[in-house]
């Protein structure tokens, strides 16, 4: 690039990063996640990849509950909803194993950092900077069903475009993390984003995640600077149509469904 300021240091001063988790819980390189980096690449592209922060054997463990039902609380047929081909289960308070408990608490911190760096721009409310505050006002207005999931697709399988609101008050990030090997245990399946533009036409971004890696995405939308301005980009997600193999997917929403 040839130095062009980017949208937030034309807006106004970044507050600073915070540190990663904890790490004490099996996940060291929640520690180590370099937030500006990751902030900077999300604004620039949409997205941003983190480093592998689950192990093979935490995938294979996680991929794995998805054949023990009475960890969740709800399972969707998605052909039955037109949503697509596949399977997705939200996981029940008691289900949800601590590993998940552990990536929601530990991500959080940062990704409210990254919020409240969009608030101003969008004119939105800020998040308070640790998960049970936010969790304590979804229970307020009603929002108490917990919302981490997991996906699984087959050959033929994949997802339409859609937002994870689930009620009044909406997160504005979230992060699905690959429990699979892309090109070993499937083929296809690429993860989609589409932002529709202001007054232009939209933008798909694909990635392909690898083993462990998580994918940070916007909600609903995000700001982008234009000619006239920040302006709001509304964003949507989905999953290309799986060739071969099986694809699961551990998705981490923060805020709980009404």
């Amino acid at each position: 690039m040839s130095g062009e300021p980017t949208l937030f240091e034309l807006e106004g001063e970044r507050h600073p990063a915070p540190g990663g988790g904890c790490g004490g819980t099996g996940l060291p390189g929640v520690a180590g996640l370099d937030w500006n980096a990751l902030y900077d690449e999300l604004n620039a592209r949409g997205v941003a990849l983190t480093p592998p922060l689950l192990s093979r054997e935490q995938c294979e463990e996680l991929a794995g509950a998805f054949d023990r039902p009475g960890l969740f609380r709800s399972s969707v047929v998605m052909r039955r909803h037109g949503f697509g081909r596949g399977t997705y289960r939200y996981f029940a308070h008691a289900g949800t194993p601590d590993l998940v408990r552990a990536l929601r608490e530990e991500l959080y911190p940062g990704l409210a950092w990254m919020a409240n760096q969009w608030a101003p721009l969008l004119g939105e409310r800020t998040f308070p900077p640790v998960l049970d505050e936010l969790l304590a006002e979804c229970a307020a207005q009603g929002q108490l069903r917990p919302t981490p999931l997991l996906l699984r697709y087959g050959p033929g399988d994949y997802a339409t475009l859609h937002q994870d609101v689930y009620g009044e008050l909406v997160f504005p990030l979230q992060i699905a993390f690959m429990l699979n090997e892309p090109d070993t245990d499937f083929t296809g399946g690429e993860s989609v984003f589409v932002e529709r533009r202001p007054r232009a036409q939209s933008r798909a971004v694909v990635v392909r995640p690898r083993l462990g890696q998580g994918v940070i995405f916007p909600v609903r939308h995000r700001p982008v600077r234009g000619d006239g301005g920040v302006r709001r980009c509304a964003v949507q997600h989905g999953t290309g149509e799986v060739l071969s193999g099986r694809r699961n997917v551990l998705g981490v929403i923060f805020h709980n469904a009404r």
